[in-house]
């Protein structure tokens, strides 16, 4: 396992700043409002040559037993037991205040190297509470500006004697099946606000990993944690409830949305958590279809699955109820669970695998042809202005999600129900339920269109 440091500190000091800084995006939410991280959060973070594993943690603070507060505390204590090292952050333009010099004893019994950094220190003001920092008895001061990129030179400097030595490795050839398989799914996890993602999530791994409140909203940043799941690894994205965009309102809550839209488009399967008392709402529908849009391999987790009446009957309704609210994705898998029991987990993660496998999958050229042939003969194009659309072939030009190119004449007049006619009958012949297919349009070139018409 790489060097791992972990950045600590009171809420609103700077700490998620930095950690974008350091791994070179912003991947945590920032804010002025305190208390915005929640979890903590990993990331591959470099520095000059110097490469480390980052963790960004919810600000040190005082909260009654068992209160979001204090869990997130216990987060932050977990970040420092698993560092080798930590970052303890303070604001130098507010000066020195009695949580920093409470927290700073608490860094120092961790016994592990701290780097006292003092953050926001650009301009008269800054300087002036970076030289109270000597006070804290964590040695000098680097005077940083997280947000602007000052100082990170200095920052080198004291971190070059803490993290080993390590040589880039350059990886330029193209990734094969075998190292496609090796590879952990990226797989995130969305739906409406408490519908029970992160106890999902924290099932899965055995511990409580992630927050959970019966509040809705308690994510706000994506997630990530890496899990081997019967040999198999996965690289599982925890989002923020996704609300209609009416109801968004605050700054912060816009972040979160964006932060978990990211998340889709950097995963390869994506998992739909539906609340089994309030299923197929509309903005279920919407997420469904922006996920299919991005073309994402989808499955639906119908969660809380435990507090339904138990009657005859009712996972084939559910099937009834995907194929009549989203034909887009039809034969997408669909998994009753309880996060919290961890009733359905095996089946859910089994659904992950084969539409993974199913999104990946590429179709034999022969037998495409074969199958494109029936379907014409079956049921041959309409005729368009009292003129026959002649489609010519069909290809495959890529998987992730399987896209293929059809080859015809007058593209722009084929009606989009034939299209869907094409889709539905290749997802029933070759096996491709619930991922996106994609279906390009294109004309095939007239080689008499250079000759002029010979004059009558």
């Amino acid at each position: 396992m790489s060097f791992t440091i972990a950045i600590i500190g009171r809420p609103n000091v700077g700490k998620s700043t930095l950690f974008n800084r350091l791994v070179g995006q912003k991947l945590a939410l920032v804010d002025d409002m305190p208390g915005v991280t929640r979890d903590r959060r990993e990331g591959e973070a470099k520095l000059g040559d110097l490469q480390f594993t980052i963790i960004d943690t919810a600000g040190l603070d005082e909260g009654p037993k068992g209160s979001l507060t204090a869990r997130m505390q216990e987060q932050t204590e977990t970040a420092i037991a698993l560092a080798d090292a930590l970052f303890f952050v303070i604001d130098a333009r507010a000066g020195l205040t009695p949580a920093d010099r409470a927290f700073a004893d608490f860094a120092r019994r961790a016994d592990k190297p701290v780097l006292l950094l003092a953050n926001k220190s650009e301009g008269k003001h800054g300087e002036l509470g970076a030289m109270e920092s000597y006070a804290l008895g964590l040695g000098d001061p680097i005077q940083i500006s997280a947000e602007h990129g000052e100082g990170m030179g200095e920052l080198y400097d004291a971190l070059r004697g803490l993290v080993p030595e390590t040589e880039d490795e350059v990886d330029e050839h193209e990734e094969t099946d075998e190292e496609r398989a090796a590879r952990p799914i990226r797989v995130a996890i969305v739906g409406r606000p408490n519908a029970g993602k992160s106890t999902l999530i924290n099932h899965l791994l055995g511990e409580e990993r992630l927050l959970t409140s019966p509040e809705a909203g308690t994510t706000r940043d994506s997630i990530a944690v890496e899990i081997e799941y019967k040999g198999r690894g996965f690289r599982i994205f925890d989002t923020a409830g996704l609300r209609r965009r009416s109801r968004i309102e605050e700054k912060l809550e816009k972040l979160s949305v964006a932060d978990a839209l990211r998340a889709v488009r950097f995963a390869e399967v994506v998992v739909l958590m539906m609340d089994a008392q309030n299923r197929f709402e509309e903005q279920d529908l919407r997420i469904a279809d922006l996920i299919e849009r991005e073309g994402r391999a989808l499955v639906i987790a119908v969660n809380k699955w435990d507090l339904m009446e138990s009657k005859p009957g009712q996972i084939s309704a559910l099937r009834h109820d995907v194929d009549h609210w989203l034909p887009q994705v039809s034969g997408v898998p669909i998994v009753a669970v309880s996060g919290l029991m961890g009733e359905g987990i095996d089946r859910l993660m089994q659904a992950i695998v084969e539409s993974y496998a199913v999104w990946n999958r590429r179709v034999p050229t022969a037998a495409l042809n074969r199958w494109f042939e029936e379907a014409i003969a079956n049921n041959p194009p309409p005729a368009v202005s009292g003129r026959r659309l002649k489609l010519n072939y069909i290809t495959q030009t890529k998987a992730r999600p399987p896209s293929f190119v059809l080859f015809c004449s007058r593209a722009d007049a084929i009606p989009q129900s034939y299209l869907r006619y094409l889709i539905n009958s290749m997802r029933e012949t070759f096996e491709l339920p619930g991922t996106p297919v994609r279906i390009t349009l294109r004309e095939k070139a007239n080689p008499f269109a250079h000759k002029r018409k010979r004059p009558s």
